[in-house]
């Protein structure tokens, strides 16, 4: 019995990271893998609950975009510029640099802060509990103060 729960709780866990993992891997893709993708600057001119949307400025050759939008964030107010590359086939960007980066991977980071309790009381190893607890509170503080 202690083996089937084992194995649930190492399941759960795994399936949390691995979903963390996914959803972040959607828009860090295109923050590390930006070379040969469009890069510019957008400047937010209006935002809603869920996006911001602004004009887009192109960094190399003129491109025929005008505007794009972004995830809205704490860091995008009216007026803000932001350095962005464009998703391929979409009029989306997403942040660039080091924050970008870090905001990409939030959701990771709190797959880490929810599987840890599972880690640590489901299949009673506490180190790697606090060592997940740890790098997940470590990557949410980090994309904190990035933006």
């Amino acid at each position: 019995m202690t083996h089937v729960r084992n194995a649930a709780m190492a399941l759960v866990a795994l399936l949390l990271l691995v979903a963390g993992a996914w959803t972040s891997w959607n828009s860090a893709q295109h923050v590390l893998l930006a070379k040969g993708r469009e890069h510019g600057t957008l400047t937010v001119t209006d935002c809603t609950d869920e996006t911001c949307s602004g004009r887009f400025a192109p960094e190399g050759p003129s491109s025929n975009r005008r505007t794009l939008t972004i995830a809205h964030s704490v860091a995008a107010q009216k007026g803000t510029t932001i350095p962005v590359v464009v998703k391929p086939g979409t009029d989306e960007g997403v942040r660039t640099g080091w924050g970008g980066g870090l905001h990409a991977w939030l959701p990771l980071g709190g797959a880490l802060l929810l599987a840890a309790p599972l880690v640590g009381g489901g299949l009673r190893l506490p180190r790697t509990a606090w060592s997940l607890a740890g790098v997940g509170g470590a990557l949410l503080l980090a994309a904190f103060f990035a933006l």
